[in-house]
């Protein structure tokens, strides 16, 4: 297991990046939705650092995703929570890692039972680059190639970390 690098300096660097999407594409009022639970964990703190003045929204895919009839349910699934109309609303959807586009396919697809949103801009802390999907994310804190045999996890909630390690490799902790 390698930590990857300072996550509050990446976090501080897509907020920025993010304002400055916003700045292009017009938008002044945006809601903030995570994608539990690393995302979640990181659309906090750019809730902050943003400034946003509605609650943040927090989305469980488990019964949107994809693969449900071969991984089954996810043990910890909760009802998702959008404190906010999604019609007509800028969102900028957050999610820890973007690897091959499935969980971000997910999360629109709910965000569209929920209404038509006016735009989503995407941000990942970390991209690895391997699609299975046309999704890109407009704001990335790292890209990072990985080894076959490698993943990248989000550790938290509180002293949020990046760490590299073997796939099916276990760790302690959070």
């Amino acid at each position: 297991m390698t930590s990857l690098i300072n996550v509050e300096t990446l976090l501080d660097t897509m907020a920025e990046e993010i304002k400055a999407v916003m700045a292009q594409r017009g938008i002044s009022d945006p809601v903030l939705v995570g994608i539990r639970t690393g995302g979640v964990w990181l659309a906090e703190y750019l809730h902050k650092k943003l400034g946003l003045r509605e609650a943040l929204g927090e989305l469980d895919i488990s019964f949107y995703r994809d693969d449900f009839t071969r991984i089954g349910l996810n043990p910890t699934v909760r009802p998702s929570r959008l404190p906010f109309e999604t019609e007509d609303r800028h969102i900028i959807l957050v999610d820890d890692v973007v690897m091959s586009g499935r969980t971000i396919r997910a999360a629109m697809n709910e965000l569209f039972d929920y209404g038509r949103p006016a735009s989503i801009i995407l941000a990942a802390l970390v991209d690895v680059g391997a699609r299975e999907l046309p999704i890109q994310p407009d704001v990335v804190g790292r890209r990072i190639q990985l080894e076959p045999d490698q993943q990248v996890k989000l550790r938290g909630p509180d002293d949020l970390r990046l760490e590299l390690r073997q796939k099916n490799a276990t760790t302690s902790g959070p």
